[in-house]
């Protein structure tokens, strides 16, 4: 059985799942305090999640984590389906650091000392739009087995 995960994408699902699978763990434990920081950032940049209380925010949101996190470690989830995820991810943390007031410099895309935590959240983008432009360049590059091409099946009626 061939496993769906090519070679070149090993270290990055490794590093992104681990770094990922990290960040879900250590919000299993948010105190109340710590929760309400989390979405009060999350619902001034989102408005809607403005209906979720805190602790329900963290909670599906380190579940949420976990979930990513253990799909890019493990290799029998498809490299393409994990970058959808790692790329819906990573797309909301940028949106909250470019919609955050000063976390970036002003006129400029370069973060403050207190956006540096949310900019560097942007190599994870990267990488998930990586894996879904290769998932689907890929497919197009890869010769078809020989029991599947037509004249294969032609040759085998005679």
């Amino acid at each position: 059985m061939r496993l769906p995960v090519e070679l070149r994408h090993v270290a990055p699902r490794l590093a992104t799942g681990a770094f990922i699978l990290n960040s879900g763990l250590a919000k299993r434990g948010a105190d109340e305090e710590s929760a309400a920081m989390m979405h009060g950032m999350a619902k001034n940049t989102y408005p809607f999640l403005g209906k979720l209380q805190p602790t329900t925010f963290v909670r599906l949101l380190s579940a949420g984590e976990i979930a990513l996190g253990t799909a890019l470690l493990l290799p029998v989830v498809p490299t393409a389906l994990a970058g959808i995820g790692l790329t819906a991810f990573s797309a909301g943390l940028v949106g909250l650091y470019l919609r955050t007031p000063g976390m970036r410099q002003e006129g400029s895309l370069r973060p403050t000392q207190e956006g540096t935590a949310l900019a560097k959240d942007t190599w994870m983008l990267g990488i998930g739009v990586g894996f879904v432009v290769d998932a689907a360049t890929s497919r197009s590059r890869r010769p078809r087995p020989a029991w599947k091409s037509a004249a294969a099946l032609t040759t085998r009626c005679r």
